[in-house]
């Protein structure tokens, strides 16, 4: 039970947790608040996994867990952010479906290449790489800048933060891809030897 109730795992569950207080307050238009739990959200997924490495509480639990509270996150900004009257009328928003389509596509991408790979192989040595934690930490920083500019007023800096949002979750789908064939490879070797 102790490895559950670890503190990275309980600040999991409250990003989870603050979610659907998140996708409310942002589709009733109370953008400033929203801006502030995510922030909450966003400091939270940065504290837990330091506090997970730093006091050796990391658990089989929260390597599940935490990326399914960034993916449940992300697209539910992503969603309600492309959404139409949500966000005031600000030049460059709400985001456009072509961005939410590509994060949302790519985490579909993975993880049916995943589900796929264990159910003909058994394979489960999937792990994140850098370039998919760089996509993903590039998607959080595109919602608080979309937010800024809802609650600033100021958004020339969108077309560029789409651009590179949708770069990074083609390339990090396509390396997930590559390196999932690399780690099977490996794993052949090591249970032929």
């Amino acid at each position: 039970m102790t490895s559950i109730l670890t503190i990275p795992n309980l600040l999991t569950f409250m990003r989870m947790a603050l979610i659907p207080v998140f996708a409310s307050l942002l589709f009733y238009q109370h953008d400033i608040w929203a801006l502030w739990v995510f922030i909450i959200a966003g400091v939270s997924d940065g504290i837990d996994g330091f506090l997970a490495r730093r006091f050796k509480q990391e658990s089989e639990l929260g390597t599940i867990i935490d990326p399914i509270a960034d993916k449940l996150l992300m697209t539910t900004a992503f969603i309600i952010l492309s959404l139409p009257n949500v966000l005031p009328p600000v030049r460059h928003l709400p985001v456009p479906f072509w961005v939410t389509i590509s994060v949302i596509g790519r985490d579909v991408l993975i993880l049916a290449v995943a589900a796929a790979i264990n159910i003909i192989t058994g394979f489960r040595g999937f792990r994140p790489s850098w370039l998919g934690k760089l996509s993903t930490f590039v998607q959080v920083l595109a919602v608080g800048l979309v937010l800024l500019s809802a609650v600033a007023g100021y958004s020339s800096y969108l077309p560029t933060t789409y651009a590179i949002v949708v770069l990074l979750a083609f390339v990090s789908g396509a390396h997930y891809v590559f390196q999932v064939a690399r780690l099977m490879k490996e794993d052949e070797v090591t249970g032929a030897g």
